[in-house]
């Protein structure tokens, strides 16, 4: 499966849009699976990530500030300039920022993972980009569409995704690796979760696309508008990364961590917040949607694109 990983994903997101399109009223039951089954990936995820190594990372200041930058810096500049070609919407144009200026915490992890990017220094990075999000975003929004609109915002699903898709997952992961180092009938249930990861990440894919894609039938005008922009972003952002890679000289795993990092957003997160906005804003919602089923399918590609991107033998210029 590991081998042939990409058509395994490819055909799972096949899947989860002929169960969306043919059972629409199960939309609802696979969307309260996404985070269980998201925090089983992250789970086995963390497990591979020994906690020594985790905390080495937190030091990591070159890294972090990279991180920081492509987030902060980078990102809100290429939405800056995006953001006179959105369609005039105001629900619309709030959708798309909520999603694009909040980065990924959660399977960035793997997918970087997945690409040879450093999990572990990307997982270091997770409550930074959670407390910086956190506090920015209401400025940026402010920004971009004016007060009565930054005020919506509420921080409620950050902190619940937090502690569910990374902090218990987190806890799991060490309490197992602790029960490995001490007997063999933990380094055997450790060798069989570490199997699982293909599996948990096209169960993941399936989920997340067989839940969104009813969401989408009654706005396909909206949806429409706003893909081109997802997709540019995701292509916008592969370069920028490295070009941010480039300028802190990280080393290859750290750089292609970076790219992943500041093409994944936050979308899994930010819906309940749009889900939550007045009726009035409603498509909000739809538009945080199509950057998930954009983003998943821009990600399965990035898993192939970043590693010709930033090639292993390429260590000595990200140096320079």
């Amino acid at each position: 499966m590991e081998r042939h990983q990409v058509a395994v994903y490819l055909a799972a997101m096949a899947l989860g849009a002929l169960l969306g399109l043919a059972a629409p009223s199960a939309g609802p039951g696979f969307e309260h699976l996404i985070n269980p089954v998201l925090g089983a990936l992250l789970f086995v995820t963390f497990l591979q990530v020994p906690a020594a190594e985790l905390l080495r990372s937190l030091r990591d200041a070159r890294f972090l500030s990279a991180t920081l930058a492509v987030n902060f810096l980078v990102v809100p500049l290429v939405v800056a300039a995006m953001f006179a070609f959105l369609p005039a919407d105001r629900a619309v144009r709030l959708g798309v920022l909520l999603v694009l200026l909040c980065p990924c915490v959660d399977y960035v992890i793997v997918f970087s993972g997945l690409a040879g990017g450093s999990a572990r220094r990307l997982l270091a990075a997770t409550p930074l980009l959670l407390v910086a999000q956190l506090a920015l975003l209401p400025v940026l929004l402010y920004a971009f569409l004016g007060p009565r609109l930054a005020d919506l915002v509420e921080a409620g699903p950050f902190l619940e995704a937090f502690a569910f898709l990374i902090v218990v997952p987190l806890a799991l992961a060490w309490a197992l690796q602790l029960w490995a180092r001490r007997r063999e009938s933990g380094r055997r249930v450790s060798g069989a979760a570490s199997t699982t990861m293909v599996p948990l990440m096209a169960a993941t894919l399936l989920t997340v696309v067989a839940s969104q894609v009813p969401e989408l039938g009654g706005n396909s005008t909206d949806v429409v508008a706003v893909v081109p922009f997802y997709a540019v972003f995701l292509v916008v952002m592969a370069f920028a990364g490295k070009a941010v890679a480039r300028m802190f000289r990280l080393d290859v795993p750290g750089g292609r961590a970076v790219v992943f990092s500041g093409a994944t957003r936050n979308s899994l997160v930010v819906l309940p917040l749009a889900l939550a906005l007045p009726e009035a804003y409603a498509v909000a919602a739809v538009v945080v949607v199509a950057q998930t089923l954009v983003e998943v399918l821009g990600m399965v590609l990035y898993v192939r694109a970043v590693p010709r991107l930033l090639p292993a033998q390429s260590r000595r210029h990200l140096h320079r």
